[in-house]
């Protein structure tokens, strides 16, 4: 009964609260972490062992992270980012031939959140506001650019006069022209939601975004505030919706009007702050798929008004050959 959180890279918080968790509930349970550069990322050397792997587009990516599993009876599988969430979707049936269970919700909904026009659709249909998409040779200044199936806020623009505009934001098609939704006017939300394997949702924890370090938060504030009700009402079930979903909204702060931004389906790199405000995504997925417990009971009872101030901390790796 161990357990691997993949693409590990800087989230030492996170494989600290598996390895918390699962000592809670197995008796000599490890966590491990898989990176392509173990050596170098500090969550490895937290984890209680760790393999390196290829990079995620290639094609031994697969066969190596299933061989380490099977050598160290790895039954749980923990992806952490977008780029491997389709490539482990579309093995899974390797993984449970070796009995191994990957953490992840269905193809058809991974690919709908990689797609950020598709997931605007996603969210009309269940009845949530999406920022407007304009053409290209038909826009309102200010606008909000960015591509289509982005993350980490690379290639993101705030365009506010048409002097800043330059020829490749008109020529790539991946680039999308969006209402710009001002922060002096909205706050910034990414909700940490527990989804049961039947696509029930369990907890609602919203998080304000007030700082954004290399597209992940670096102070957060966990709020018990509308977005709650909101959440629970639009988005009670998703098919196909399994585990920790991060969803980005931004609300108004005066009338809170709330528009759907984008749902990543894993672990954001702002969880551990859930976490610690009482919202034990690591225990249910561990009761979940190592114990075949259902999770039927809705959690509401995690701490508001929680803030996180990240700061950078050393990890010391003695005799390290480069």
């Amino acid at each position: 009964m161990n357990i691997i959180i993949t693409s590990a890279g800087r989230r030492v918080s996170l494989v600290r609260a598996f390895k918390t968790e699962l000592a809670k509930l197995v008796d000599n349970g490890k966590v491990y972490a898989a990176d392509a550069n173990p050596q170098q990322s500090a969550a490895c050397h937290v984890a209680d062992g760790f393999v390196e792997v290829p990079l995620v587009k290639s094609s031994k990516y697969i066969d190596t992270l299933i061989a380490f599993c099977t050598q160290n009876d790895i039954s749980l599988v923990i992806p952490t980012i977008d780029m491997e969430l389709m490539v482990l979707a579309t093995h899974i049936n390797q993984f449970k031939a070796s009995n191994i269970t990957v953490v992840l919700s269905s193809k058809d909904f991974i690919r709908k959140c990689r797609n950020k026009r598709i997931i605007h659709e996603f969210f009309t249909s269940k009845g949530i506001s999406v920022a407007k998409e304009y053409q290209k040779d038909n826009y309102s200044l200010p606008i909000y650019i960015k591509p289509l199936d982005g993350s980490r806020s690379v290639d993101n623009y705030i365009i506010r006069c048409k002097e800043e505009l330059r020829d490749f934001h008109f020529s790539n098609e991946k680039l999308m022209f969006l209402e710009y939704l001002d922060h002096d006017h909205y706050d910034e939300f990414t909700c940490d939601l527990y989804y049961n394997k039947q696509g029930s949702l369990k907890c609602v924890v919203p998080r304000k975004r007030i700082e954004v370090r290399d597209g992940e938060v670096n102070k957060g504030l966990t709020l018990n505030n509308e977005l709650v009700p909101y959440i629970k009402k639009h988005l009670k079930t998703i098919e196909g919706a399994r585990g920790c979903l991060t969803a980005q909204f931004f609300m108004h702060k005066t009338n809170h009007t709330i528009y759907g931004i984008e749902i990543n389906p894993r672990f954001g790199g702002g969880f551990p702050l859930s976490f610690l405000a009482g919202a034990n995504f690591p225990k249910w997925v561990i009761q979940e798929y190592l114990f075949d417990q259902e999770i039927n009971e809705n959690f509401d009872v995690w701490e508001s008004n929680l803030l996180m101030i990240r700061y950078d901390d050393e990890i010391l790796v003695h005799g390290y050959k480069s």
